[in-house]
């Protein structure tokens, strides 16, 4: 294996943001002051020093400069630094302030430096990342690794570095022995002529004294052994590994959001947008149930059971758009023509604001703002018969005002509407994101206000 100076990348980078970091306390004091001749006359230098010993301190503290081949990239980068910024920032203050020499330094200064220091660490992240990728792309910097096994799992480590280019891994063959190790002088020999610097052993088509023979190998030819398990149908349900003293567990999350940071994440969304929209909808509200009470005999919310976390009934509150007792003349909407819909009901379809009261239900906890919509008990049955283990799925999250198959299908009267929407509605549970959550309230707010809404 050629040498690569493990680390030097790291190494680069964090001098790079020392230099950049100090560079931009003395452009940001030029420009405050107008000059620079007695900064180290005065307390400036002082602070100068306290504000590299915090950098320090913050990128021990938050791992900055800890990453892989993998983990490199423009998006990780970018928030390291900015985490170590806002750490720097908040000890640096606090320090000032808790010494009270807050008042002895400019704030115009101080924010100054943050902001040079912010836009040049951006744009070198930038030139470097892109150099690395083009540097890695031309065959330079390049790992060697060979595969072990020649099944399915294989094939998907190939695939996977040589469509990622810019990690920098080169391939040199797949390898495959009988159960009598008579070929381990082999792979010897191709780890020493091909200068290997990884072998991944695919496990499910080794034993375990073949595993322990390529690691011992291994060590011999200071090559790396990576096993690779066949976790391929356990990965969409995120599979996690947790160390239980020394025995590694494999932990599949049966359900999405069974990460306690992510119950409490989304819970959270929910309690304040739904706060902010009662109190803020409050003459939004009162106006809607006004006119509906003016226009049409009957009360202004209509009430009805609909099935939600698993399978679990709730009380579901709208605005009432239709003609008291509607649902003894059939259970789906007819659509826009529908006979049932009062005049002022087609509008507040239209715009989505018959939902408006289903806030109450994410407070009380039986609904999210974003999820797959509650359906009626026969549609369940329904879905059940049509797909159910993809239905089943869903009955593992709480139903939503909103989802990715209601802005996509829209009002589902049909089973395969159902089914179009509930595919649709599987890929919001795949990956949870506060983001997705954001931008799906936001193409809702879309199809409200343009009128789209069924």
């Amino acid at each position: 294996m050629e040498e690569r100076y493990p680390g030097l990348l790291s190494k680069a980078h964090l001098w790079t943001d020392v230099i950049l970091l100090n560079f931009s306390f003395f452009a940001a004091y030029y420009l405050r002051f107008n000059y620079v001749d007695n900064v180290f006359d005065n307390q400036y230098i002082i602070l100068l020093l306290e504000a590299n010993l915090v950098w320090i301190f913050a990128i021990y503290l938050l791992k900055t400069y800890f990453f892989t081949r993998l983990s490199f990239n423009f998006r990780n980068q970018l928030l390291n630094l900015f985490k170590a910024t806002l750490l720097h920032s908040a000890i640096l203050m606090g320090i000032l302030y808790l010494d009270h020499r807050g008042e002895d330094y400019s704030r115009k200064q101080f924010l100054m430096t943050y902001g040079i220091f912010t836009a040049l660490a951006v744009l070198t992240r930038a030139g470097l990342v892109i150099f690395i990728y083009m540097y890695r792309q031309a065959g330079h910097n390049s790992s060697r690794y060979a595969i072990l096994g020649k099944g399915d799992l294989a094939t998907m480590i190939h695939d996977f570095y040589n469509e990622r280019k810019e990690l920098g891994y080169s391939f040199c063959g797949i390898y495959s022995f009988d159960d009598n190790l008579d070929h381990l002088d082999s792979l010897e020999d191709l780890m020493e002529h091909q200068k290997l610097d990884f072998v991944y052993c695919c496990l499910s088509e080794l034993s375990d004294q073949q595993v322990r023979s390529v690691i011992k190998l291994g060590e011999r030819r200071k090559t790396h052994i990576r096993l690779v398990p066949d976790f391929r149908g356990f990965i969409t349900n995120k599979a996690t590994i947790e160390y239980h003293d020394m025995m590694p567990i494999i932990h599949v999350n049966t359900r999405p959001f069974s990460n306690v940071s992510e119950q409490n994440l989304k819970r959270a969304l929910d309690l304040i947008f739904s706060c902010v929209v009662m109190i803020c909808g409050a003459p939004v509200f009162l106006t809607v149930m006004l006119a509906i009470k003016l226009s049409s005999p009957g009360p202004v919310f209509y009430r009805q059971q609909r099935c939600g976390q698993w399978g679990q009934m709730f009380e579901i509150y709208k605005f009432r758009s239709m003609v008291i007792n509607a649902d003894q003349l059939g259970q789906h909407s007819q659509g826009d023509k529908d006979p049932r819909i009062t005049g002022i009901g087609r509008l507040l379809r239209k715009t989505r604001l018959d939902e408006l009261p289903q806030f109450i239900n994410v407070l009380k906890g039986d609904m999210s703002v974003v999820g797959p919509r509650p359906l009626f008990k026969y549609d369940v049955d329904m879905l059940m018969e049509a797909a159910p283990h993809d239905f089943q799925r869903l009955l593992t999250v709480k139903p939503g005002i909103t989802s990715v198959g209601q802005i996509q299908v829209g009002y589902a009267d049909t089973v395969s509407k159902n089914v179009e929407r509930l595919k649709y509605d599987l890929t919001y549970l795949k990956e949870y994101s506060v983001l997705d959550d954001i931008e799906l309230i936001v193409k809702t707010m879309q199809v409200m206000l343009s009128g789209r809404g069924q």
